[in-house]
């Protein structure tokens, strides 16, 4: 099918992390030229834009003036930014209630997922305010809709994305006219991170309980359904909507 994403410039933040070089991966297939943002990950970035015939551009999206500068870098070296995925993120790996959460660790997870969303999405819509014309989707995940025992602080920072920042932002744009705001809300998803750890069998158990699909999401499952979120033509009369990529979770069990 034609998708109609031939030829846009499409920036994807975090996009050498592991979902984001599936999401990347998959804008190039498209015909896409692909700005792939890093942080910290400059040589996977590199390498993944000389793969996919893309550009690396460095940004710290805790900085509103840092977002801003990729935004105008974009579009100075490639003359536009027709979609823009906001997929950066990063998730405390280690589980803790919240009355043992301290205010510096709830303080960064919120700057660096839900805070790095709102930069991003501010820089992009001063963009496409001026041109008229554009997609954006934000990335979630479940932990956002349905909560997350021990990860109070990044349920709360992806919940905020997927509901009051999302719905906030697809009635601000009505304002321009051609721009449309969606998100994607991943559930478990094989991560190479995760593989590399491995995945066994009482966690597989554990994960699908809740799921009507027995299995784990990839990140080209997350990819797919951003790529069609974005083309106007797949997804032209949507906006303000989140699609959990998640095989018909119905909530998560409790430890």
């Amino acid at each position: 099918m034609e998708t109609g994403i031939r030829g846009k410039v499409v920036l994807v933040t975090g996009g050498a992390g592991g979902i984001g070089q599936s999401i990347s991966r998959a804008f190039a297939r498209e015909g896409a030229r692909v700005v792939v943002h890093y942080h910290n990950s400059e040589g996977a970035a590199i390498s993944l834009s000389e793969e996919i015939g893309g550009v690396a551009m460095y940004a710290d999206l805790r900085l509103q003036e840092s977002a801003d500068g990729l935004v105008n870098d974009i579009v100075s070296r490639l003359g536009s930014l027709d979609v823009c995925v906001a997929n950066a993120g990063s998730y405390p790996t280690e589980p803790k209630p919240l009355w043992e959460i301290d205010s510096e660790r709830w303080s960064e997870t919120v700057a660096s997922n839900l805070g790095v969303t709102v930069n991003t999405c501010r820089s992009f819509l001063k963009h496409v305010s001026e041109t008229g014309a554009g997609s954006l989707v934000m990335v979630g995940s479940t932990a956002g809709i349905y909560g997350e025992s021990g990860h109070s602080d990044y349920a709360a920072a992806k919940g905020a994305i997927t509901s009051g920042l999302l719905m906030s932002l697809k009635n601000d744009v009505s304002k321009i006219g051609g721009v449309r705001v969606n998100a994607v809300a991943p559930g478990w998803t094989i991560t190479p991170k995760k593989a590399d750890i491995g995945i066994t069998d009482s966690l597989l158990e554990r994960a699908t309980a809740t799921m009507s699909l027995k299995k784990l999401a990839t990140p080209e499952d997350v990819a797919m359904s951003v790529v069609a979120l974005s083309s106007d033509v797949i997804s032209g009369h949507i906006s303000g909507q989140v699609i959990e990529v998640a095989g018909g979770m119905e909530g998560r069990l409790i430890p």
